[in-house]
């Protein structure tokens, strides 16, 4: 099986099957991470955790497939193109947080992937790869966007320009990944913030996700006004209601699912 999906009770995860091919990117896992979206929309859901049956995470791309796709048009290789770039606008919007697990290492459009993710768990020691350039290619499903969120300028030009691996280790210091664990504990760790995530407020963590994501795109007055507005709706909701008077009362407080 190349992907499959478990739906965990409060939290649905994705795992990429693909061992024969260090997970590449396949069909089946296109339509796990779109299905793990839509069940994101039901509110007992409070995370999403991308992770992986194999020792790696997803290697990107397969080379056989892109092989193939010369035989296209441009215009149909863009369309293809246009099906990656959904999973990732699919993730950057889906309702809850998503969490990335990664074993082994992720490299190309796996890469991408894990760095679309709102929280990274890495294993120790493992590398992120952009090897694009190697193949005569270039970056694609948001790859240079999440660089250059999360890194100087000068490494993510290292990363994509001379293929060089970046370590696990390297990123963390860097503040673009959230633990760095010895690999039995990168699920264990993944769902320990997913266990975070399931007792805060589902609402409020929703549009906070939305507005830090929204802060890189647009201008401080901007963000400014979306803060405004957020706050105000925010402030007359039971969460808030809930969240203040458990504050107040000096308990944990009780936020419905």
């Amino acid at each position: 099986m190349s992907a499959r999906i478990e739906d965990a009770g409060d939290r649905v995860i994705v795992w990429n099957g693909n061992t024969a091919r260090r997970g590449a990117l396949s069909p089946a896992l296109y339509d796990c991470i779109a299905q793990a979206m839509e069940l994101a929309q039901e509110r007992r859901i409070r995370a999403v955790i991308l992770s992986s049956d194999g020792p790696f995470f997803c290697a990107g791309g397969d080379l056989n497939v892109l092989i193939e796709r010369r035989t296209l048009s441009e215009a149909e290789r863009s369309a293809k193109i246009e099906d990656l770039h959904d999973l990732v606008r699919a993730i950057r919007a889906c309702p809850v947080p998503v969490i990335g697990a990664i074993k082994g290492g992720a490299a190309g459009a796996g890469a991408s992937l894990a760095l679309a993710c709102d929280f990274i768990v890495a294993e120790q020691g493992v590398n992120f790869t952009a090897a694009y350039v190697k193949a005569g290619l270039v970056p694609d499903a948001g790859l240079t966007a999440s660089l250059a969120r999360l890194l100087p300028r000068p490494l993510a030009m290292e990363m994509c320009l001379l293929a060089r691996p970046v370590s696990s280790d390297r990123l963390s210091h860097l503040g673009a990944v959230n633990a760095v664990v010895p690999v039995d504990d990168v699920l264990p760790e993944a769902h320990r913030i997913a266990d975070a995530l399931a007792i805060g407020p589902r609402d409020a963590i929703g549009v906070i996700r939305g507005m830090v994501a929204a802060a890189y795109d647009q201008s401080e007055a901007a963000q400014l006004d979306l803060e405004r507005d957020a706050m105000a709706h925010a402030a007359g909701g039971t969460e808030a209601a809930e969240g203040i008077a458990a504050f107040l009362e000096k308990r944990k407080p009780r936020f419905a699912s």
